[in-house]
C-alpha cells in the first residue's frame, strides 16, 4: 500500500509495466521510473458567503524532473485523489517526453465540485490553492495549467496570487490564462484542433471520406466541444451522438452542434438540448460510428464494451478513457479500430502550453496562425514515429506512444545518474 492506492493509479502503473517488459526496464529502473519525485498534500480553508469556514483538500504531484521543470494541469472534481493525481502526472511524463519537450510530467487540483461555489468563493479557494504550492512551484520547477473544472480565470487569480508574493508580475507561472495577461491565442482550442488533426491524419492513411463519415463525442467540454464543430465545420463529418455528464443524444440525421453549443452556453449541459434521443451514456459508446472520441473522463471503454465498439477510429481527447482490459481486446481488433492514444490524441494543450511557458520567459508574442502551425508541426513529428514504431514492431499505437516517451525518459535518467 502506498499514498498512491487508487484504482486509476493502479491502472496507469499497469500500462507502464506492459511498456517496461517489452522496452526489458529492471526492476530497480522501473520503480525509479513510476514514482513520482515530490507529492503534496494540502488542507485548504475558506470563508464561505454563509459566514462559516470550509476545508478542502489539495494535491500536486511532479512525477520527474529530469528533463527540466514539470508541468501539468490543476482539476476541481468531487472524486480527485492523490492516486489519481500521481497517475495523471504519470501520463504527462510520457507525453512530454512523446511531443520531446523538456518537462517531466505533473498535476494537481482540489477535490471540489466548483459548480456548487459562487464566485467569490472560487477566487477564494483558487487563491489559497496556489498560495500552499508557492514553496514547490515556480517558472523553473513546476508550471501549472487548466484541467477539468478549471479555466482562464482561475488561471488568472493563480498568476496574479504568485505575483503578489514574489512583487511583480511573474506571468510564465501558469499557461492557459487570458491572452490579456500574458496568454497565447489558440491555447483554449488546442487540444481540441490537435484531436481532430489526428483524426484527418488517420482518416487520410485509412483512405476515409470525410464527407461520408460520422462521429461521436462522449464529453462536451473544452476538448469535446472544440473537437465537435471543428470535425463537423472543418472536416465536413456529420456528428450523429454527443453527451456531457447530464445527458447523451444520439441522431443518425446529424445534429447541429453550433446549436449545441449555444444551448450549453445559455443552460451549463445538454440536458434539455432536443436535438435528438435522449440515450443511456455508456450505450452512446459503443452506437455505430465511423470515429468515436471520448473525452470527458478516464476508464469509459472498459473490458466489457470494447468489443462492442462500432467504431473504425478511436481518439482518445480524454485522458486513460481505455483501460488495461480494453487494451487487450483492441490489440486483436487492430485491423478493425484504428487507435489513437491519449498522450499522442490530446498532446495539443501541453504543446500549445509549452509555446505559453517559452513567449513569458522571453516576453515575445506569436499569432495564432503561427502557433497553430507549431502545434500541426509537433503532433505531425509524433504521429508518423507513432505509427513507424507499431508497424516496424508489431505493436499497438499505445505501446508504440508510451515506448518512445518512456525511453526518453530513461535514457535521460541514465545519463544524469543518481546523487549520492
Amino acid at each position: 500500500m502506498t499514498i498512491y492506492d487508487d484504482d486509476v493509479f493502479r491502472m496507469a502503473c499497469a500500462q507502464f509495466e506492459v511498456i517496461a517488459d517489452y522496452l526489458s526496464i529492471g526492476k530497480n529502473h522501473r520503480e525509479r521510473l513510476m514514482y513520482p519525485k515530490r507529492a503534496v498534500a494540502v488542507t485548504l480553508p475558506v470563508h464561505m458567503d454563509d459566514g462559516s469556514t470550509k476545508t478542502f483538500q489539495g494535491y500536486r504531484v511532479q512525477h520527474h524532473l529530469t528533463l527540466g521543470p514539470t508541468k501539468g494541469g490543476t482539476r476541481f472534481a468531487p472524486s480527485l485523489s492523490m492516486g489519481e493525481t500521481a497517475a495523471l502526472a504519470m501520463w504527462m511524463s510520457w507525453k512530454c517526453a512523446l511531443a520531446n519537450l523538456p518537462y517531466g510530467g505533473a498535476k494537481g487540483g482540489i477535490a471540489v465540485d466548483p459548480a456548487k461555489l459562487s464566485r467569490t468563493e472560487l477566487e477564494a479557494l483558487s487563491r489559497r490553492y496556489m498560495q500552499e504550492m508557492i514553496p514547490f512551484v515556480g517558472p523553473h520547477t513546476d508550471i501549472m495549467g487548466p484541467d477539468m473544472g478549471t479555466n482562464e480565470q482561475i488561471m488568472a487569480w493563480f498568476m496574479d496570487t504568485y505575483s503578489v508574493y514574489q512583487g511583480y508580475a511573474v506571468s510564465e507561472i501558469v499557461t492557459g490564462k487570458p491572452v490579456s495577461i500574458g496568454g497565447t491565442e489558440g491555447r483554449r482550442e488546442a487540444t481540441g484542433r490537435g484531436v481532430v488533426y489526428l483524426i484527418e491524419r488517420a482518416m487520410n492513411m485509412l483512405k476515409m471520406d470525410s464527407e461520408k463519415s460520422t462521429a461521436i463525442v462522449q464529453g462536451f467540454g473544452n476538448v469535446g466541444s472544440v473537437a465537435a464543430l471543428s470535425l463537423a465545420l472543418k472536416s465536413g463529418l456529420k456528428i450523429v451522438g454527443i453527451s456531457d455528464a447530464h445527458a447523451a443524444i444520439y441522431n443518425p440525421k446529424g445534429i447541429d452542434v453550433e446549436a449545441a453549443e449555444q444551448h450549453v452556453h445559455k443552460k451549463g449541459h445538454l440536458r434539455a438540448f432536443d436535438q435528438g434521443d435522449h440515450v443511456d451514456p455508456n450505450e452512446l459508446l459503443t452506437m455505430k460510428c465511423d470515429v468515436l472520441v471520448p473525452a470527458a473522463v478516464d476508464r469509459v471503454i472498459t473490458g466489457k464494451n470494447a468489443r462492442k465498439l462500432q467504431c473504425r477510429i478511436l481518439a482518445e481527447g480524454a485522458n486513460g478513457p481505455t483501460t488495461p482490459d480494453a487494451d487487450l481486446i483492441l490489440e486483436k481488433r487492430w485491423d478493425e479500430i484504428f487507435v489513437i492514444p491519449d498522450i499522442l490524441c490530446n498532446a495539443g494543450g501541453v504543446i500549445v502550453s509549452y509555446f505559453e511557458w517559452v513567449q513569458g520567459l522571453q516576453s515575445f508574442r506569436w499569432t495564432e496562425t503561427e502557433v497553430t502551425d507549431k502545434l500541426f508541426r509537433i503532433l505531425e513529428h509524433s504521429f508518423i514515429q507513432v505509427i513507424r514504431r507499431a508497424k516496424e514492431h508489431k505493436i499497438s499505437h499505445r505501446t508504440a506512444a508510451m515506448a518512445i516517451g518512456v525511453e526518453r525518459v530513461l535514457k535521460a535518467k541514465m545519463m544524469r545518474g543518481l546523487f549520492p
